[in-house]
């Protein structure tokens, strides 16, 4: 028979497994090691929040990587803070998105020249694993989609 404290153990254990995946992924999304953030995922998929977007599979999710990138190339996060919900299989984070509009900038539409102007909004994100897997599912960006256009002063 299982006990509380060994039950406890291992939900320690993957939540701490998970948090270090969940790490490792936003690191390698910083420095544009899209191999790494691919291997992270036991299934790519990100479901963008903001805008409504899936990207489901690994050539979709390269495509939001580039779609992304090219208005701003420097894209980065900082995470403010992590916590692990082993009771649902989550790994959420708080974090600052930042970066340079140094890209054309699709919008629906039209295309935003870049500006060279910088911006940094607050996000949160829920990370989704497998039962008893450290590997991502599915990444969930909750954003607001103007945030970073008033950012870069775009109207």
């Amino acid at each position: 028979m299982t006990t509380p404290m060994a039950i406890a153990a291992v939900d320690d254990e993957l939540s701490a497994a998970r948090i270090a995946t969940v790490r490792k992924h936003m690191a390698l999304e910083c420095v544009g090691d899209w191999d790494g953030v691919i291997a992270t995922f036991a299934h790519p998929r990100y479901e963008l929040y903001g805008n409504g977007r899936v990207f489901d599979g690994e050539a979709e999710v390269r495509r939001y990587f580039h779609s992304s990138r090219t208005p701003f190339p420097d894209q980065a996060n900082e995470i403010i803070a992590i916590a692990a919900d082993p009771s649902k299989d989550e790994v959420l984070v708080e974090f600052w998105l930042t970066g340079t509009h140094l890209g054309p900038l699709m919008l629906p539409g039209r295309t935003v020249a870049a500006t060279g102007r910088t911006f940094r909004v607050r996000m949160a994100a829920t990370f989704e694993f497998a039962p008893g897997v450290d590997r991502i599912v599915c990444e969930r960006p909750y954003y607001d989609q103007g945030a970073v256009l008033r950012a870069l002063s775009i109207d």
